[in-house]
């Protein structure tokens, strides 16, 4: 005798089983990976394009004179770096790293997206159209860090450059320059991330708008630190120049929060 189908009753909150929610994290995983993939390899075709937009800026700051006019001009006691790359395969490595961060960048608002969308079934039904909002400022923030510390690297590797002692040749290996700037482009679009980060929070109940507040002056220490660290200078100016910024979208995230908090409580007030 055939056993009638139980139909499962789907949760009108969008909440799932533990099984079915991880299922659904290998799924958005899955799909950001992907993604990232396309784009890398799509990237691969104009790594040099990408190499030359990432270090040009960099090189006009601290690289030497390539004709005799330019080096009569330049004056005694001011040093620079000669370019290099050392061994057979690492010209691949660069094509390959500098590849994978372009994926990785250029595939923002895929990832951002997926992230979201695994976050907002735990979120109540009339909070999940924050979804584009959350992708639509999450995407502009990490570009926007990327393109500040696009900007502040000429800054930092002329004080760096400019503690080479005099006379002596600076030779600078393209893949520690990469690195370099791959490294504090991705570390300062994650930073202008954290904002986007605690609100997120904020909209699921895990962190209040006071309770923010009230850490505050741990977190601009917390961010001074980290500003520290991050930049590779020791120019106080330039550490300033990071940690501003991200001061005042924490600050922005908190008024945010606490503007959300307020509304919360004025909703169940009226319910």
């Amino acid at each position: 005798m055939l056993q009638p189908v139980r139909i499962r009753n789907k949760d009108p909150e969008g909440r799932m089983p533990l099984a079915e929610h991880l299922r659904e994290l290998r799924n958005r995983l899955a799909k950001a990976v992907l993604a990232i993939l396309v784009v890398t390899a799509g990237a691969a075709f104009f790594y040099k394009e990408v190499i030359d937009f990432l270090t040009r800026p960099v090189l006009e700051s601290v690289g030497c004179p390539t004709s005799f006019a330019e080096l009569a001009a330049q004056p005694a006691n001011t040093t620079c770096a000669h370019i290099t790359i050392n061994g057979l395969l690492a010209p691949f490595t660069l094509a390959l790293k500098v590849s994978l961060v372009a994926g990785v960048v250029l595939a923002s608002p895929v990832w951002l997206y997926q992230l979201w969308a695994f976050v907002a079934p735990g979120l109540h039904k009339r909070e999940r159209k924050y979804a584009y909002a959350f992708v639509g400022t999450g995407v502009p923030l990490f570009l926007g860090g990327a393109f500040f510390a696009y900007q502040v690297l000429p800054r930092t590797a002329r004080v760096l450059i400019g503690l080479t002692p005099h006379g002596v040749n600076n030779l600078l290996p393209l893949d520690e320059l990469l690195d370099l700037v791959t490294r504090m482009v991705v570390v300062f679009g994650l930073a202008f991330e954290m904002p986007l980060l605690l609100v997120m929070l904020n909209l699921t109940g895990v962190l209040s708008g006071r309770r923010m507040l009230g850490r505050w002056r741990a977190m601009v220490v917390g961010i001074t630190v980290f500003s520290a660290v991050a930049t590779p200078s020791t120019d106080p100016l330039t550490m300033l120049a990071l940690a501003a910024p991200i001061w005042a979208l924490y600050f922005a995230a908190v008024a945010v929060s606490l503007l959300g908090d307020r509304r919360k409580a004025l909703g169940e007030r009226r319910v």
